[in-house]
C-alpha cells in the first residue's frame, strides 16, 4: 500500500512539473509566436481590404510611410502598397525616362510644369508619366530602366532612374527602419542578366533610405494577395511587360519559382515587326482594343492574337518542362488553382485562351480552375505589403 500511495505521489508530481514546463512554454510563446500570430492574423485581413489604386500625380511630393510598405518594381510600372485603416492604397508611376539637352529655357518650363525630372551629364532626365508626354511630343518612345524583368545593361543610368521613380513614391519613412518588402523575379530560364545584381542594387538604395529592406519572389507575391482562401496553395503567374514570373507554393512555401524573358514587350515587338509597325501603336492598339474572345478584323489584331498565343505556349512549354524535371512538387491532396496577374494578363478573353490551350499539356498536379486575379496590376505589390506586415520587428 505504501509503495502504492509513493508512486501516486511520484506520478503527480511528475504531471505538476510538466504543468509547470508547459508554462513556461507557453509565456514564451506570447513573446515570440504569439507575436507573429499577430501579425499574421493583421496581414491576413489586411488582404481582404479593397485595393484603391491611383496614378502618381505630377507636381504630388511623396509622402513618408508610417508603416510597412510593398513595392513592386516591374519593367513598365513601379508601384507602391500601403496599409490604411479601410483599404489598401496603391500608387502608380511609370518606369521610363526621356532625355533633352540642358538649358536654361528649358529648366524653367520644366520647373513651372512640375515635370520630374534630374540632370546627369549634359541633360534633363524627365521620367515618370511626364516622360511619356515627351515622347509623344517628339513622335518618339520612352527609354527604360528595367529590361526584361531585371536593371537594363544597355542603360548606364538605369540605376539612378529607378532610385528616381522609387522616391517620386515613397520618401524616408516616418521610423526608421520600417519594413519594405519589395519584389524580385525568379532566375530566367536561358535568359540574360542577373537577378542577384538587380536585388542587391535595389536593396542597398532602400536601405540607404532607412527601410529594413526584404524581397519577395513576384509570383510568390501574387499567391500571397490571391490565394488566401486556397490555403496560399497553387500556381502564382505574373505576366508583365518584360517577363513572366511563376511560382508553385504549397502551404505558402515558394517550392518552385522561375522566370521566362517573354512578356508583353515580346507580343509588341513580334507583332509589329511581322505587320511593319512600331511597338508603341501595336501597345496601344493591344491595351485599348484587343479582345482575345473575338476574331481579329484586321492584320494588327490578327498578329496580336498570334503572339499572344505564342506567349501562352511558351509559357504553359517551360512549366511542363520544369515541374517535370523537380523532385520539389508536394504531394497535394487536391487539384490546385492558377492565378494570372499582371498588364499582359488584362486583355479581355486571356483566361479563356490559356484555359483552352492548359487542355492540351499533363503537368504532374492536377489543376482545379484558372482564375484571374482580382487586381492584375496591383496583385504584386498588394502582396508584397502582406509579406511586409509579416515581418515587421
Amino acid at each position: 500500500m505504501a509503495e502504492g500511495k509513493e508512486l501516486k505521489d511520484l506520478q503527480e508530481r511528475l504531471a505538476e512539473l510538466r504543468s509547470q514546463e508547459l508554462k513556461k512554454i507557453d509565456i514564451g510563446r506570447d513573446s515570440d509566436d504569439k507575436k507573429e500570430d499577430k501579425l499574421m492574423e493583421k496581414a491576413s485581413k489586411a488582404g481582404q481590404k479593397p485595393v484603391i489604386a491611383v496614378d502618381k500625380e505630377i507636381g504630388k511630393i511623396a509622402e513618408s510611410p508610417s508603416g510597412p510598405v510593398g513595392l513592386d518594381i516591374g519593367t513598365s510600372f513601379v508601384v507602391a502598397a500601403e496599409n490604411e485603416r479601410n483599404h489598401i492604397h496603391t500608387v502608380k508611376q511609370l518606369n521610363a525616362f526621356f532625355t533633352i539637352p540642358k538649358s536654361k529655357f528649358a529648366k524653367s518650363i520644366l520647373l513651372k510644369n512640375e515635370i520630374l525630372f534630374f540632370e546627369q551629364d549634359n541633360y534633363f532626365y524627365i521620367f515618370g508619366f511626364s516622360a511619356d508626354n515627351f515622347a509623344h511630343m517628339f513622335n518618339t518612345s520612352t527609354k527604360r530602366s528595367i529590361n526584361s524583368g531585371i536593371l537594363s545593361n544597355d542603360e548606364k543610368d538605369a540605376i539612378t532612374v529607378v532610385q528616381a521613380v522609387i522616391l517620386s513614391l515613397i520618401n524616408r519613412p516616418k521610423n526608421l527602419g520600417e519594413t519594405l518588402c519589395f519584389a524580385i523575379p525568379g532566375e530566367p530560364l536561358k535568359g540574360k542578366g542577373s537577378v542577384v545584381y538587380h536585388e542587391s542594387v535595389i536593396k542597398r538604395f532602400l536601405g540607404s533610405m532607412g527601410y529594413a529592406p526584404i524581397t519577395i519572389n513576384e509570383a510568390m507575391a501574387v499567391v500571397l494577395s490571391e490565394l488566401s482562401k486556397d490555403d496560399y496553395t497553387g500556381i502564382g503567374i505574373s505576366m508583365g511587360g518584360g517577363m513572366c514570373n511563376i511560382c508553385l507554393s504549397y502551404l505558402s512555401f515558394p517550392v518552385i519559382t522561375y522566370s521566362i524573358q517573354f512578356a508583353g514587350d515580346y507580343i509588341d515587338s513580334m507583332a509589329g515587326l511581322s505587320v511593319n509597325e512600331p511597338a508603341t501603336k501595336i501597345k496601344s492598339i493591344k491595351e485599348e482594343q484587343l479582345d482575345l474572345l473575338k476574331d481579329p478584323k484586321d492584320r494588327i489584331l490578327t498578329a496580336l492574337h498570334v503572339f499572344y498565343e505564342d506567349l501562352i505556349i511558351k509559357l504553359l512549354d517551360s512549366l511542363q518542362r520544369v515541374l517535370f524535371s523537380s523532385d520539389q512538387i508536394p504531394m497535394v491532396s487536391k487539384p490546385i488553382p492558377i492565378v494570372l496577374s499582371g498588364g499582359t494578363s488584362m486583355p479581355r478573353g486571356l483566361k479563356e485562351r490559356f484555359e483552352r490551350t492548359l487542355k492540351r499539356y499533363k503537368l504532374p498536379v492536377e489543376i482545379s480552375e484558372v482564375r484571374m486575379s482580382e487586381d492584375p496590376l496591383n496583385a504584386v505589390a498588394k502582396g508584397a505589403l502582406l509579406m511586409a506586415m509579416t515581418e515587421m520587428k
